[in-house]
């Protein structure tokens, strides 16, 4: 019905000649995924799992001179959540991105509504795209431009409700306020991005909003054609959502090599601070990603960071990685992570969490459909059994395979 009704509207714009350009889009995304020790270590007597999800998305575009509107329509499933004879689905359709965006003068434009973020290489704010149903904010974005920077300054604020009366916000996972500014400059092979980032997160139960402050930089510099370096260097001050004082830290290296055509090589760590012996007194000492594609960073088994490991022992993550391209369509990647805490995990416990391994084949089938497939394994230690208080010493895997259809149904340029 949507796709029928979004269709009409194109056709009549495209009748009268309309100078905007329309774009409607689509994605169909299904994963299957086999989860033996995901997220977490396996216990003894759990059975591995095995599911398809499915990501459906329908995005309509309309671009005039002076202003943009952008809307995303989304349907996220797990096959067989739904009987076949369904009078209503699981999770229904939802509303990813519906923002507009308007251009005052060449170089001053707002942006108002739900939207994705994305900065840099996503590690504090992206659209967490490997997860089905992705990340977006409702927020106003005032983005200042030219050819020489960019500078963004982003302002959210959030209710529940149409309120009568008060402010408590109680939704789950979401900042009450918001508010940042991003700048970045490119240089010849240089180029850097500066974040300051003020986060409120509410406590409802004193009724009190606790901000904390993330400011620091993304660093690119090239080279040569063979040779580049990436660093993120962040830090975090204020308070936590328990009125605990923040003090921590991310530092991150990542170089990465091209030894031939067809090989690329990586080599880097990241820091991320932590606590020892879990949160002591009113001193936090870990380190929060906060909107970051986390799935993206510290291997794809999501043991860290991806809605785990907070307020922990932090982590050190050094890793090597190769890439090697089959063909002129197909890609093969290799990663190697070694994990350890930052800080103490517990007295008499070394502070090694473990050794993943992970194994990515992509193939581009066409212009709109790409598939990829995926193995990995974690090789715990004795701290990350600590860590997730398990100590049954089982064989940790996980294996997927996804096949996205991107098209472009409808352009009227």
């Amino acid at each position: 019905m949507i796709f029928k009704q979004l269709c009409s509207v194109a056709l009549v714009l495209f009748t009268i000649q309309s100078y905007g350009q329309l774009t409607i889009g689509g994605e169909l995304r299904p994963r299957a995924e086999y989860r033996n020790g995901y997220k977490t270590l396996t216990a003894d007597g759990a059975d591995a799992t095995l599911f398809v999800s499915q990501r459906t998305r329908l995005t309509t575009q309309y671009v005039l001179e002076d202003y943009t509107f952008f809307i995303s329509f989304q349907d996220v499933r797990v096959w067989g959540d739904v009987p076949q004879l369904n009078t209503a689905d699981k999770n229904g359709l939802s509303l990813h991105e519906a923002w507009g965006k308007v251009k005052f003068s060449p170089n001053f434009s707002i942006k108002l509504g739900r939207q994705e973020i994305n900065y840099d290489d996503h590690r504090i704010f992206g659209n967490v795209g490997w997860t089905q149903q992705g990340r977006s904010h409702d927020i106003a974005i005032f983005k200042l431009e030219n050819e020489n920077y960019k500078f963004d300054l982003g302002l959210a604020y959030n209710q529940d409700a149409e309120n009568l009366f008060g402010n408590t916000y109680s939704t789950p996972g979401n900042y009450k306020a918001m508010q940042y500014a991003w700048f970045h400059k490119d240089w010849n092979k240089f180029n850097a991005s500066f974040l300051i980032l003020n986060n409120g997160l509410q406590n409802i139960v004193e009724d009190e909003i606790r901000y904390s402050q993330t400011f620091g930089s993304h660093l690119k510099y090239k080279a040569s054609d063979a040779l580049n370096f990436n660093a993120n260097i962040y830090l975090q001050s204020g308070k936590d959502v328990q009125d605990n004082d923040l003090s921590a830290y991310l530092i991150g290296l990542d170089l990465g090599h091209k030894a031939s055509s067809k090989v690329d090589l990586g080599l880097g760590f990241e820091i991320q601070s932590g606590n020892d012996n879990a949160l002591i007194g009113n001193k936090n000492k870990a380190f929060n990603p906060f909107f970051g594609t986390n799935h993206k960073f510290n291997g794809f088994m999501d043991y860290f960071y991806v809605g785990n490991h907070a307020n922990g022992v932090g982590l050190v993550d050094i890793y090597a990685k190769i890439g090697t391209k089959i063909g002129n369509k197909s890609s093969l990647t290799a990663t190697v992570h070694n994990f350890s805490a930052q800080a103490e995990i517990a007295s008499n416990v070394d502070k090694q969490l473990g050794t993943e391994v992970d194994l990515v084949y992509s193939h581009k089938f066409n212009g709109d459909v790409t598939i990829e497939a995926g193995y990995s394994q974690m090789f715990a230690s004795e701290g990350l059994k600590v860590v997730k208080n398990n100590f049954d010493s089982n064989v940790n895997n996980w294996a997927w395979l996804m096949m996205t259809i991107k098209p472009t149904l409808f352009n009227s340029k």
